[in-house]
């Protein structure tokens, strides 16, 4: 009887616990504000571009806090960010959720994830008019070369560790990699093969370098606060219905990304 006491007891715990976590979750607030907060770079295309015209994004991950937004019930407020700031914004609460990004263990040290839905690789790019020279990975990896990375990125750590005998140039947002080699300052840089297949139709004077094959195949998924796991489990049940009916796979279609759809 003792024993069945206690259990009921710690039953009865567990049951104001998770009711309380419920009452402090950002769903519940989300909810009661009307409000879903998104962190959003706006320069990673095609996942978010920034209208510098309007001051609006479109994207995969417009697209994304959209519907999500709608399903709610409530509006949908962009918090404009960068990726020296993107994980810092959601650890001082500025945001609910943030754009697309890498799933690495470094960040998921300090911040949670949702499932991933797309799966990219890091491909390099240069000039066309540069293509003969860089055929290879260690092509670019000479004291020559000069190769371009965005502060804070994935890509910022990859070409320390990809390229350690080339000089690296890393430039801070809202100045972007991509356009160092455009201006001939940088010989080379890295990206997913999500955006250098974008860069290469808006650049035809950018070519993505022949690698053999890309590196450093990652998940991509949505970062939300570590610690509130009513949150978490709301966005991922919603991630998990909107794949049974094809959202994600339009979505893919969509902004011409599918090769990196994950069913």
């Amino acid at each position: 009887m003792r024993k069945a006491g206690l259990i009921a007891v710690l039953m009865a715990v567990a049951f104001v616990a998770a009711v309380a976590e419920a009452q402090d979750s950002r769903l519940k607030r989300i909810l009661d504000t009307g409000v879903l907060r998104a962190g959003i770079t706006g320069a990673w295309n095609p996942m978010s571009v920034r209208d510098p015209a309007s001051g609006g994004y479109k994207g995969f991950d417009a697209d994304f806090f959209e519907a999500l937004a709608a399903d709610l019930g409530v509006n949908l407020e962009y918090v404009p960010t960068d990726y020296k700031t993107i994980i810092a914004g959601i650890l001082a609460d500025k945001y609910d959720i943030t754009g697309s990004l890498s799933v690495t263990p470094a960040r998921a040290k300090v911040v949670g994830y949702s499932d991933s839905y797309l799966e990219v690789a890091t491909v390099p790019l240069t000039l066309a008019d540069k293509i003969d020279r860089f055929k290879s990975w260690e092509d670019i990896n000479k004291p020559d070369v000069v190769v371009a990375a965005t502060l804070g990125t994935t890509q910022e750590q990859q070409v320390k560790q990809f390229f350690p005998d080339a000089q690296h140039a890393i430039i801070e947002q809202p100045a972007r990699d991509f356009q160092e080699v455009l201006a001939g300052r940088a010989d080379a840089h890295i990206t997913s093969n999500v955006e250098a297949s974008m860069l290469v139709a808006q650049y035809p004077q950018m070519a993505i370098v022949p690698v053999q094959e890309g590196r450093l195949r990652t998940p991509i998924a949505m970062v939300l606060p570590q610690d509130d796991q009513v949150w978490i489990n709301y966005v991922n049940t919603w991630i998990k219905s909107k794949k049974a009916r094809g959202f994600f796979r339009d979505l893919s279609a969509k902004w011409k990304i599918s090769e990196a759809y994950m069913d």
